[in-house]
């Protein structure tokens, strides 16, 4: 069997969350609602955030950031997620399949480091204040969303490139609802080694890296937050974090579950439950994470609202 960068498989069958019958009625209409409620939820942040002038601040511009690409992330599979859940087999071309693979990887690495660059800005706020317009100049907050987007798409160049490269000769039957990394090593039929160390690397850089910087972050968010003497002022340090970091929890918790340990049959039926975290529940959840109890949106959600109404 000689190895090529062309593939003998035209096509891919995408297995699902499940395949009981039963179920597949709820699911349509559980991840339906979800993606509706991510694409109304990421829209209208985007939409207040470029419509609102008060909202033209680097922590604005970051969460504007955010929600575009969740907006684009939860669209690259949700879409065929659904057609599974109606039909009885859930197609997908090859290179339908590697341009997904492509734009999974791009948004999912670009949220990594949009929250690590949040993390960043909550840092300066708190522990710099004084030198925060300085610090966090537009140029700074433009420069961060480059290397994010950079980072990205250099991380999934080198997944898909890699994949790209292997042979897939009789299997075709992807366990999973999307055509993601692992799954997709495990119907290779030529050798993987190098797939899986592009893994270990890219990966291991983009969840690292990011969870580091936060952490560190972090660190001296809680030193600076225990310094300060009132209890309201402790408070409301606290609450301009509570979002990023439930938000923080949710994203790199379930992506490491999923990427960071050894790939199997059992293992990959665990990794598509925490990928529904990472995939459809935080792009649902960020905007009401981050707007909920947010002074500043409610704001601006008045100010639309009374212009439209006008």
């Amino acid at each position: 069997m000689a190895p090529g960068n062309a593939s003998l498989v035209t096509e891919f069958i995408l297995v699902g969350l499940t395949d009981l019958p039963d179920l597949q009625l709820p699911l349509f209409c559980l991840f339906l609602l979800m993606y509706v409620v991510t694409v109304l939820g990421n829209l209208c942040l985007v939409t207040l955030i470029g419509l609102n002038p008060h909202l033209h601040t680097p922590m604005y511009f970051f969460l504007f950031n955010l929600s575009f690409i969740d907006l684009f992330y939860s669209s690259v599979f949700t879409p065929k997620m659904l057609i599974h859940f109606t039909s009885k087999k859930n197609i997908i071309s090859y290179r339908g399949c590697m341009t997904q693979l492509f734009f999974f990887c791009f948004f999912g690495i670009s949220e990594a480091y949009v929250l690590t660059s949040m993390a960043y800005d909550r840092y300066v706020a708190i522990c710099n204040p004084l030198l925060y317009n300085v610090v966090m100049s537009p140029n700074v907050c433009s420069l961060l969303m480059l290397g994010s987007y950079l980072m990205a798409f250099s991380g999934a160049m080198a997944h898909t490139g890699c994949m790209l490269r292997l042979t897939f000769c009789d299997a075709n039957t992807i366990n999973h609802y999307l055509c993601d990394i692992l799954p997709l090593l495990q119907l290779s039929c030529t050798s993987t080694y190098v797939n899986e160390l592009v893994v270990l690397i890219v990966e291991g850089i983009n969840v690292i890296v990011p969870t580091v910087t936060i952490f560190v972050s972090y660190g001296f968010i809680l030193s600076s937050i225990l310094r300060i003497s009132s209890t309201e002022g402790r408070s409301k340090a606290f609450s301009t974090c509570t979002a990023h970091i439930i938000a923080v929890t949710l994203f790199f918790g379930s992506g490491a579950f999923m990427y960071l340990k050894p790939s199997s049959a059992g293992s990959m039926d665990e990794g598509k439950i925490s990928s529904v975290f990472y995939t459809n529940v935080v792009p649902m959840m960020n905007p009401f994470i981050y707007s909920l109890r947010n002074k500043d949106i409610k704001l601006a959600v008045r100010k639309t609202l009374s212009k439209r109404v006008f």
